[in-house]
């Protein structure tokens, strides 16, 4: 009998997950959940034929470089690659997948969790009750804004963005959208698209971030920008921290420009800008975008037929490099 193909679990992964893995490859666990830099990976690597790695993983130009020559293949467990410096695992011959559709619908719950969380004050609230702060219903008190028939801007129209479109019709939202490309007529489902993102800015009440972290997409959300969105109005962003620039919101939020801003991913996390901090009007998650069980499981076992495929000599269905 074949011995099974050796793979490194980067991270502790749900419990499901590590069982599949533990059952049909030589799998290392990674049972502390601690993060290795990069030296430590490479350690960890050793005699690995796969590696199931997660956001957050330093697998940079020089890592790929030096990993061992039996890694054949990466699966992340994420939808977004950014962690992982994809030329480099060309340039090196190593298959790299990612794991998309699985958590489409629990991310763009998140985002309308932001949009809803932020517009309505619940952090605030929460605070003041935990902090025993509360004295009773006030008629002026936490007053926030509806969300229902506002106009709302998705910066991304992705499976994400066109499945926070669908739930916000529930909220009789008027939306509007930005994309590289235009979408067909079925997948728009009535959204007003606009080439130009900048002049989309000035006709939206909210505006929810679902693009990728791409390059060219860096701090996108700037000064300038900020200052074509009408004031009062709520941003909230599930899709990369780096598309924000951090000072310029922080700014916006204190002058009141911004109302509200509801946020689930920072640039450079687990660090976050600790102006964010004394923004009461800030809504602050803990990267929490496709942190449900379903989406979770579904994640690992999407990741594990990618490694399954190639294992098997298949072509694996989610390859991104």
């Amino acid at each position: 009998m074949a011995a099974k193909p050796t793979i490194l679990l980067t991270r502790r992964l749900p419990e499901a997950v590590e069982a599949r893995a533990s059952r049909d490859y030589d799998a290392r666990l990674n049972p502390t959940d601690a993060v290795a830099d990069g030296a430590g990976l490479l350690a960890r690597a050793e005699g690995c034929q796969g590696l199931l790695v997660a956001a957050g993983d330093p697998l940079n130009a020089d890592t790929i470089a030096r990993l061992p020559q039996s890694v054949r293949i990466i699966a992340t467990f994420s939808v977004g690659t950014d962690h992982i410096d994809l030329a480099a695992a060309r340039a090196r011959g190593i298959i790299v997948t990612n794991t998309p559709e699985v958590l489409t619908e629990a991310t763009a719950e998140l985002s309308m969790l932001l949009i809803l969380g932020a517009a309505r004050r619940a952090g605030e609230g929460e605070r003041i009750l935990r902090a025993g702060q509360w004295s009773g219903w006030a008629p002026t008190q936490l007053m926030g804004r509806q969300v229902t028939g506002k106009r709302l801007g998705i910066l991304g129209m992705g499976r994400i963005g066109q499945a926070l479109a669908r739930m916000a019709q529930g909220f009789l939202m008027e939306v509007h959208y930005h994309n590289r490309t235009r979408l067909p007529p079925d997948k728009e489902q009535g959204a007003t698209y606009h080439a130009d993102a900048e002049a989309m800015l000035g006709q939206i009440d909210i505006l929810s971030l679902n693009a990728p972290g791409s390059a060219d997409l860096r701090q996108w959300l700037n000064a300038a920008r900020i200052a074509r969105l009408p004031r009062g109005a709520i941003v909230a962003n599930a899709g990369r921290g780096n598309l924000v620039d951090d000072a310029a919101l922080i700014a916006a939020l204190r002058s009141g420009h911004i109302a509200y801003a509801g946020l689930d991913v920072y640039d450079g996390e687990p660090r976050l800008n600790p102006g964010y901090l004394s923004c009461e009007n800030a809504f602050l998650l803990p990267h929490l975008g496709s942190a449900t069980i379903e989406s979770r499981n579904g994640m690992g076992f999407r990741a594990l037929d990618n490694l399954d495929a190639f294992f098997a000599g298949r072509a694996p269905g989610d390859r991104v490099a």
